[in-house]
């Protein structure tokens, strides 16, 4: 098996110059809207049902949208907004904004570390600039496509892995929408990749273990979803930073695509090979 490309489409990015202009300004807003968020941020949660978790997730939600969405519309009014974060499949033709004001929400209101900021322009159903920053380290990771991958500024480049069982892998549940035919791929394809791999993590949110991949930190992700918004910033940066983007079979990811995988280059077949049967 070769590896597909690891772009969403063949050629050059015509919009180029035009989606890297708009980075300054993507940045400014996730900032603004992270510390937001940082001031909400508490170590000791106070929670005893489900009512107080979502209220808690809401409200962050409620807080980092107020801040971020009018950025993002004034600085590019033509691009539409997609309203619900956990919504899967393709968008409507044009351009479109992706975001996820609290992404990892559910650690930020239990006073965990791993959650961020982020935010994709999908044009035409292809994610062609994204940005995602991380408030409690301040870093924040860029991408354009066809104009690589960044983290503060500096080009990332993903793992030099050649085989699996050297491989630090992750997962995960992509929401609480998931169905009872997905947990069973979940818990199939887990117990495969604890087979194959060096160490598997399995945690949310999927952007934060995306990053990782993207930067060499981490070698490979995968998950049985097609949850739009905790996709298609990660697949930006894994992909414009060399690494492969497909379905757990191999083929070309798109947002039609029921589950998704992210690899360093030398590690895509033999993932696929692992995960596969289990899909």
């Amino acid at each position: 098996m070769t590896a597909p490309a690891a772009t969403f489409f063949s050629g050059a990015n015509p919009r180029l110059a035009h989606d890297q202009a708009l980075i300054p300004g993507v940045v400014a807003a996730l900032i603004e809207a992270g510390n937001v968020l940082v001031a909400r941020f508490e170590t000791k949660p106070e929670f005893r049902e489900r009512g107080d978790v979502l209220r808690a997730i809401s409200d962050n939600d409620t807080a980092s949208l107020s801040v971020m969405r009018p950025a993002l519309e004034a600085l590019h009014p033509k691009a539409g907004w997609a309203e619900d974060e956990l919504d899967s499949g393709t968008l409507d033709a044009g351009e479109w904004w992706v975001t996820d004001p609290v992404e990892g929400n559910i650690n930020h209101i239990h006073g965990m570390p791993e959650w961020g900021v982020t935010a994709t322009l999908v044009r035409d159903n292809v994610p062609v600039l994204t940005a995602v920053h991380l408030p409690l380290s301040g870093d924040s990771y860029t991408a354009v496509l066809g104009g690589g991958a960044f983290l503060n500024g500096q080009p990332i480049t993903p793992s030099t892995k050649t085989r699996l069982d050297a491989a630090l892998a992750g997962t995960g549940q992509a929401s609480p929408r998931e169905t009872a035919e997905t947990f069973v791929k979940i818990g199939r394809s887990t117990e495969a990749m604890l087979t194959a791999a060096l160490v598997l993590r399995v945690s949310v949110p999927a952007t934060l273990q995306l990053v990782q991949v993207a930067a060499g930190r981490m070698d490979l992700f995968w998950q049985h979803s097609a949850v739009r918004s905790g996709l298609v910033s990660g697949a930006l940066l894994v992909g414009e930073a060399g690494g492969v983007i497909t379905d757990i079979h191999g083929q070309p990811w798109t947002l039609e695509s029921s589950d998704f995988l992210a690899t360093a280059p030398a590690l895509h077949d033999e993932a696929v090979s692992v995960l596969s049967p289990t899909a």
